[in-house]
C-alpha cells in the first residue's frame, strides 16, 4: 500500500498541474491544513530536478501568502475563525500569556516555525492576533520559508538519484521518520 501512494504521489508530482496542487497546499497549510507541503514538494523534485528551484519558489510565495491569510485569521477574525484552529492545537489557554511577550520575539518565532516541523499556521495566527508588525512578519516569513524550500530544492536537485534510490529501497523508514516528526510537531505544539 505504501509503494502504491509512493508512486501514485510521484505521478501527481509529474501532472502538468502539479504547481498548481503545490501552490494550494502550501499555501492553506500555511493557515489552517495540518500537512506541509513539503511531500509533495520533494517528490516533484525528485520527478524533476531541474525545476528544483522553480518548485521551491512556487511554494515559498504561496506559503508566504497562506501566511498573510493566517495573520488575518488572527488579525481580524481571532475570536470565530482563530481560536477555533488554536483551539485545536491546544493552544488557546496559554495565548493571554504569550500574547504578553510575543511581539518582542515574534520574529524569531516566525523565523523557527518557519523552518522546522513546528506547525507554521499557529504561529501565522498568533502574529495576526498579537498585531506583530506585519513588515516584520512578512520579512521572518518569506526569510523561514525561503530557507526551508531552498535549501530542500538544492539538496534534492544535487543529490536527487541518490536520494530517490533511499526512499525507494527504504520507503518505510523514510515515511515513519515523515510521520514521526510530523507527529512530535503536533505533540510539541499541545504540550509546550
Amino acid at each position: 500500500m505504501l509503494r502504491s501512494l509512493y508512486d501514485w504521489t510521484l505521478s501527481l508530482a509529474r501532472h502538468p498541474n502539479a504547481l498548481w496542487a503545490l501552490a494550494v497546499v502550501s499555501f492553506i497549510e500555511s493557515s489552517v491544513f495540518p500537512i506541509p507541503p513539503d511531500v509533495l514538494m520533494v517528490a516533484m523534485i525528485v520527478a524533476r530536478p531541474s525545476q528544483a528551484f522553480v518548485i521551491a519558489g512556487v511554494a515559498t510565495v504561496a506559503s508566504v501568502a497562506g501566511g498573510l491569510a493566517g495573520y488575518w485569521i488572527g488579525y481580524g477574525a481571532f475570536e470565530t475563525l482563530g481560536r477555533p484552529v488554536l483551539e485545536f492545537y491546544g493552544k488557546d489557554a496559554y495565548f493571554a500569556e504569550f500574547q504578553a511577550r510575543y511581539n518582542e520575539w515574534g520574529a524569531w518565532a516566525v523565523l523557527i516555525a518557519g523552518v522546522t516541523p513546528f506547525p507554521y499556521k499557529v504561529i501565522t495566527i498568533l502574529s495576526g492576533a498579537t498585531a506583530l508588525s506585519l513588515p516584520v512578519f512578512l520579512l521572518a516569513s518569506i526569510v523561514a520559508r525561503g530557507l526551508r524550500f531552498f535549501i530542500v530544492a538544492a539538496l534534492l536537485r544535487k543529490f536527487g538519484a541518490p536520494i530517490r534510490d533511499f526512499i525507494e529501497r527504504r520507503l518505510g523508514l523514510v515515511f515513519s521518520v515523515f510521520m514521526g516528526l510530523l507527529l512530535g510537531g503536533f505533540v510539541l505544539v499541545r504540550y509546550l
